[in-house]
């Protein structure tokens, strides 16, 4: 893990983002935000974060998959496939349970899944083991 390393949170609610800004600047990372996934897509790019935290649901409900799968799958991104991402929100069903109907969901599905409001502890622990390259 780099000695400080940055994390993109992508979110479109200007006080979640401003409160995990100050909790992860308070355990030492380098934080870049995004407030929408086309911005957060923009700014993967740009900024080549070692983590991102994504909202599921910003310029319409369920955004965050199609930026997860963008990241995790799509040619024009391939180059930030390895990011780690955790996927926060108020929806307490995990994407499989949402969209199996789909078949295989793991295009959708992020590194870590976690609900809003955050356990803090738990919320850290997951970066920690994802920015050292543990499975969840």
């Amino acid at each position: 893990m780099p000695s400080k390393a940055k994390i993109l949170v992508i979110d479109d609610d200007d006080d979640y983002r401003a409160s995990t800004r100050a909790l992860l600047e308070g355990e030492g990372y380098e934080v870049a935000e995004a407030t929408s996934g086309a911005e957060g897509l923009g700014a993967a790019r740009e900024q080549r974060p070692d983590l991102i935290v994504l909202d599921i649901m910003m310029e319409y409900q369920g955004a965050g998959y199609s930026i997860n799968q963008a990241l995790k799958t799509s040619e024009e991104y391939r180059d930030l496939r390895d990011i780690p991402i955790i996927m926060v929100s108020s929806v307490e069903t995990d994407p499989a349970s949402l969209f199996g109907w789909i078949g295989d969901t793991s295009v959708i599905t992020p590194d870590a899944y976690l609900t809003k409001p955050l356990d803090i502890s738990e919320f850290l622990k997951r970066i920690r083991n994802l920015l050292e390259g543990k499975s969840e």
